[in-house]
């Protein structure tokens, strides 16, 4: 089982080497990703090279599937927090698993993800 779950800022900084994220990435039993960070850090290449970079290196991370409930919860909390704090779909669907599972969601943009999560949205490093 997944100790918690990581966002893309955090998976990014891994993938470039940023310091304080793999000594603190050395300190998560189990850390997991959603199959929303999976996506985004794959949008996010901008070549094959890059492509096959980043999914060699997302195999290393076990993936949290969406549940239809998870999709459900999503809906809802855009549809609270979408106006009053910028929260966006793929937000709602990365804290999603999150708040089903009980478990913290490591990510830098506490300002979307703390609405949606309270507490088991953590600042990781």
């Amino acid at each position: 089982m997944a100790s918690g779950l990581i966002d893309s800022t955090v998976v990014v900084d891994v993938m470039r080497g940023y310091e304080p994220a793999a000594k603190w990435l050395e300190t998560q039993a189990e850390p997991a990703i959603t199959r929303m960070v999976h996506l985004e850090v794959l949008a996010g290449s901008l070549n094959k090279i890059e492509q096959q970079k980043a999914l060699r290196f997302l195999q290393r991370y076990s993936i949290i599937e969406l549940t239809l409930n998870d999709f459900v919860w999503a809906t809802e909390m855009l549809v609270r927090y979408r106006l009053s704090h910028n929260v966006g779909i793929n937000d709602c669907l990365i804290a999603a698993p999150a708040a089903r599972l009980g478990l913290p969601l490591y990510t830098h943009n506490l300002k979307h993800f703390a609405p949606l999560l309270g507490d088991l949205a953590q600042k990781p490093y």
